[in-house]
């Protein structure tokens, strides 16, 4: 009984190798860094537009 309970239990699922792990990250850092360049050229978009961007004609 002690031994059943020291054994391991498999993984479910899907079980990725250590490629398929830095592949992930790698792409996710990607994707992050995309994302805040945008989020960026937004901001600065507003920036050099000033508070005119909120007046507008309705």
């Amino acid at each position: 009984m002690i031994t059943a309970m020291a054994d391991k239990p498999e993984p479910e699922g899907i079980v990725l190798t250590e490629a398929q792990r830095k592949s992930r990250r790698q792409r996710s850092i990607a994707i992050a860094l995309a994302l805040g360049v945008l989020v960026m050229l937004f901001f600065a978009v507003t920036m050099v537009k000033g508070p005119a961007v909120l007046v507008r004609p309705m």
